[in-house]
């Protein structure tokens, strides 16, 4: 059982990640209200930026119920944002001074919200009797079908903290990007089909998750050639 300040801290994860999904819906909500009056989006700044609200706000629609919905949407869009940045500032101080977080962003595609999830997650490293297991516990190995010589691999149970594993996957792809061992990892599966590009993906996210957890056990940080190798 965690202790009361880590299950704070897992909530606190969880409820940021419910805000940016109801931000998300804000933001969708105001495209589709653009796209339904054909008006297009601005392509000289960004619609989510200060100049952007500010146009938003300035928009003339033919009729007024049209512009209520703008106004509250656009209220509700910048009250999850303020609510993200004192969730996110209260995260940050819990996990400035943490040094297992510091330990993971060493790792390329790793930032702070990964790592603070992950580091809340797996809690005591010790706890996991090998790094694979780290997998099954995030929900992040593959059914099995094995029925004699047949041994068919399924999609993944989904079990486990669904934040951390969406972190873990959006990780993955960053590392995939800047790192050459976790290139190199996602490539091996990949094979250059693109029908195995979501399962390679899947996958390096599952290898991350185990490399995090050796790297708390042993309190050692990301090194490229040592783990390549």
């Amino acid at each position: 059982m965690p202790s009361a300040n880590v299950r704070a801290w897992r909530q606190l994860i969880e409820y940021r990640t419910r805000l940016v999904a109801k931000r998300t819906r804000a933001k969708n909500s105001i495209r589709s209200l653009l796209r339904s009056l054909g008006i297009p989006s601005p392509t000289t700044f960004g619609l989510w930026s200060q100049q952007g609200i500010r146009w938003l706000e300035k928009l003339d629609f033919p009729n007024e119920l049209y512009g209520m919905r703008r106004d509250l949407l656009i209220d509700e869009l910048q009250m999850f944002n303020e609510q993200i940045h004192r969730a996110e500032k209260q995260l940050e101080r819990f996990s400035v001074n943490n040094p297992a977080v510091a330990l993971l962003k060493t790792i390329p595609g790793v930032g702070i919200r990964t790592a603070e999830a992950m580091v809340a997650y797996l809690d005591d490293p010790q706890r996991f009797r090998t790094s694979k297991s780290v997998g099954s516990y995030f929900g992040l190995v593959p059914s099995q079908d094995q029925s004699g010589s047949m041994n068919r691999l399924g999609h993944i149970p989904r079990e486990g903290p669904p934040t951390a594993r969406k972190l873990l996957t959006e990780a993955a792809w960053q590392g995939v990007r800047r790192s050459p061992t976790i290139q190199r990892h996602f490539e091996r599966i990949h094979q250059g089909h693109k029908d195995r590009k979501k399962i390679a993906l899947v996958a390096t996210a599952h290898y991350l998750a185990r490399v995090m957890h050796a790297m708390l056990r042993k309190g050692e940080a990301w090194k490229e050639r040592n783990i390549a190798a």
